[in-house]
């Protein structure tokens, strides 16, 4: 049998129970990550593919990065926000109706309990322990009938941890666009390796953290992130006069 992830003895089991659930962070990372890649990526491929120059391809997808970094944190920190929000007055409504309707509350536990497959003397155990800590009363009903996580990520940092990994991670495509010496052509070329080496290494990191097979992980992301760069270079070249018309206006 292959080894466990953690221990099953008493007092390993004792001591995770204690810890609680920590909020995990890995998806506002990924995402961010994810989404900052493809944006920095998606202004490097169009504007190259319109054909202007190294520079305005570096500086055009700098501004996206901080722009829209910022704006994908702002968005996931009030997402999280609404969550604890919707918690907030789920637990005020559960406090409530626990002071004003015990006996119907009480009767909640009941029924959400028998659908667990509970009766009987077992079953009206159940109920009492419940509801004679009503802290414990109104997590279960938060829990079992609202269907609310109480342990909530914290909005800020989920934001934070949102906005870095866009912003580091999203650098990565303009990097070779700081060397001119490269020219476009080649700058473009090691950019787009370099973006598709961070796709499956993400993918990698995510299968190692969450327990997934790393490779498979690693090749899943690269599709995906690969597919969206691949739009962004095609829709640059269906806008290449465009943006040729607005490179001269520049240049001049």
């Amino acid at each position: 049998m292959s080894e466990l992830e953690h221990s099953h003895h008493p007092e390993a089991i004792a001591e995770r129970l204690e810890a609680g659930h920590q909020p995990s962070y890995l998806r506002d990372a990924i995402l961010g990550g994810i989404d900052g890649c493809v944006t920095t990526f998606a202004v490097v491929a169009s504007v190259v593919g319109a054909g202007l120059p190294g520079l305005v391809a570096f500086g055009l997808g700098l501004a996206s990065l901080i722009a829209d970094g910022f704006s994908m944190g702002v968005s996931n920190y009030q997402g999280v926000k609404s969550e604890h929000d919707t918690l907030a007055r789920a637990r005020a409504t559960e406090n409530r109706h626990i002071h004003y309707a015990p006996d119907g509350e009480r009767e909640e536990i009941r029924q959400i309990f028998a659908r667990k497959g509970f009766k009987g003397d077992t079953l009206e155990s159940i109920v009492k322990t419940i509801s004679a800590d009503e802290s414990l009363w109104v997590d279960t009903m938060l829990r079992e009938e609202h269907g609310l996580e109480i342990a909530a990520s914290s909005p800020l940092k989920a934001g934070l941890w949102t906005f870095g990994a866009f912003v580091v991670v999203g650098s990565i495509p303009l990097l070779p666009f700081m060397l001119p010496a490269l020219g476009v052509d080649i700058a473009f070329v090691v950019s787009s390796l370099m973006t598709a080496v961070t796709f499956f290494g993400i993918g990698f990191v995510k299968g190692v953290l969450v327990g997934e097979r790393r490779i498979r992980s690693g090749v899943e992301t690269l599709l995906m992130g690969g597919g969206a760069a691949l739009i962004a270079y095609f829709v640059g070249g269906v806008f290449e006069p465009m943006m040729t018309e607005m490179g001269l206006a520049l240049q001049n």
